[in-house]
């Protein structure tokens, strides 16, 4: 019996986490493509060819699809009878792996793992440690599922546990409902059905991996119960007129994937875990003969779309002259390209900007009549001005935004998803505007960026401020002056009542 050794499990894992950082499974491309084909939203077309454009050139120039290069999750099935070299913890082991993964010179991947939760909750620099879970199996084996998993759809994670007479459809469409676009759609939506609580969870993500197969089941029609809810899920779900991006449209999830275990009789625990549109993840097998390797994807896979039409329509703002009158013009839904100077900054740029304001001291930036982009950027590489730098989560700024806005003469942000009601009252009560980049394309945005520096806050890492020079930038207004809102307008138009089974 060969002997696995634990320097093939590092180095499987480390080029498993560089492989899925820039290959989208080729399922999760054909489903995005079928999707895009069919969508009738103009907005929520665009931001879809937008996805696919930015996956091809990340399969093309190796670089990450998302710059939330995402917490790295290893679900290890390790062989009873499996003869390993194995001298450290299985943690250890797969921590190694993600460190190595992380920190490739050729494609460095961005480090978000804190450390310590609480407090000042420093990062660790290497995204380590990997959310590691473990099962033990037959065989003599180990099969190891890596996958990343960005923070804005992790954070939309929910449970809850129903009486057992319960609806598990209705519980799931109601509560997607709420989630706004924050866990970027269109993606897939994993449920794990029983066991107890943290049992449900973990099958809600290891559904996640499962292949998309939707298409296939809506052919031939389902043969379970399960499958039964699948198809319930999904058609209620892209029922509600989400759509891509939070924009309003036909499709908000690509397939619904549901996992069920034994349960208590009085209980009927549900899981919910969203994967959004950088779903990466990858398999692989040890037996001993070696480290895994990898296939890159056939490049046929991704559909040829050309951006330049809906560039052409679109509406070009210059960030250095933010007058009044320019972002007064800005209407919910319309398509800009902007160039000009433009600041990032995010949580912990916002916190300390204020904890500034409160003792009185100046800001490193002077923000008056300028744009700040919420973004925590990959590392460049090459010639690169910036990695990957797709926009995170905006309604992690909701509770900061009165504040800089009426301290700062800031006019414009641009980040992900819709606003919460405190910030849509406070764009209106300062006559700013929110436009939104497309997140699960931050490769294809990075190309925007021509000049970028850090200027503040550098022990900050990836939430650091910098200065960015941007030229063509493709945006679209979600909040206008008055604070009317895409995210509400766009699905509301496009709900219907979904066709009966």
């Amino acid at each position: 019996m060969h002997i696995i050794r634990e320097d093939d499990l590092i180095a499987s894992i480390a080029e498993g986490l560089q492989y899925i950082s820039y290959f989208h499974p080729p399922d999760f491309v054909r489903a995005m493509s079928a999707a895009w084909e069919r969508e009738e939203n103009p907005g929520a077309k665009q931001a879809m060819a937008q996805i696919l454009v930015n996956s091809r050139m990340c399969a093309l120039g190796r670089r990450p699809i998302c710059q939330d290069t995402g917490s790295a999750n290893i679900h290890v099935k390790y062989g009873v009878e499996a003869k390993t070299d194995f001298k450290r913890s299985l943690q250890e082991i797969c921590d190694e792996g993600t460190r190595q993964g992380y920190l490739r010179d050729e494609n460095p991947l961005r480090a978000s793992v804190v450390v310590d939760p609480f407090g000042k909750r420093r990062n660790s620099g290497d995204n380590t440690p990997c959310m590691l879970t473990v099962e033990m199996v037959a065989g003599d084996t180990i099969e190891v599922e890596v996958a990343a998993k960005g923070g804005g759809s992790e954070n939309k994670s929910k449970f809850t546990t129903l009486n057992p007479s319960g609806s598990v459809a209705d519980w799931v469409v109601q509560t997607v409902e709420t989630l706004g676009a924050g866990w970027c759609p269109p993606g897939i939506l994993g449920v794990g059905v029983g066991g107890n609580a943290d049992k449900a969870m973990a099958l809600a993500k290891q559904s996640l991996s499962e292949p998309i197969d939707m298409a296939e089941l809506l052919r031939r029609g389902p043969s379970s119960t399960a499958e039964d809810l699948r198809i319930e899920i999904y058609e209620r779900v892209n029922a509600l007129g989400i759509g891509a991006q939070g924009l309003g449209g036909v499709t908000t999830v690509l397939d619904v994937k549901v996992k069920s275990f034994p349960t208590h009789a009085a209980s009927l625990p549900v899981g919910l875990i969203p994967n959004c549109a950088a779903t990466r993840h990858v398999h692989f097998t040890l037996d001993g003969s070696g480290p895994a390797s990898f296939t890159p994807p056939d490049v046929t896979d991704w559909p040829e779309i050309l951006l330049d039409q809906a560039s052409a329509q679109a509406t070009r703002i210059d960030l250095d002259n933010l007058t009044d009158e320019v972002v007064g013009s800005l209407t919910p839904g319309q398509t800009l390209l902007v160039s000009g100077t433009l600041y990032t900054g995010r949580d912990a740029a916002h916190k300390r900007m204020i904890e500034m304001l409160d003792r009185g001291e100046p800001l490193p930036v002077d923000l008056k009549g300028r744009a700040i982009y919420y973004v925590g950027p990959v590392d460049a590489v090459r010639d690169e001005a910036i990695g990957p730098a797709g926009p995170t989560t905006s309604t992690r700024m909701d509770k900061f935004t009165d504040r800089i806005l009426a301290d700062t003469g800031l006019k414009v942000m641009i980040g992900k998803a819709e606003r919460g009601p405190a910030a849509l009252e406070a764009i209106a009560k300062h006559k700013a505007a929110y436009l939104i980049a497309v997140g699960g394309a931050a490769y294809l945005v990075s190309k925007a960026i021509k000049e970028a520096k850090p200027v503040a806050f550098q022990d900050l890492g990836m939430e650091a401020i910098y200065e960015l020079r941007v030229e063509d930038m493709p945006v679209t207004v979600a909040v206008d002056t008055a604070g009317n809102s895409i995210h509400k307008t766009g699905p509301a138009a496009w709900r219907r009542t979904p066709v009966p089974a």
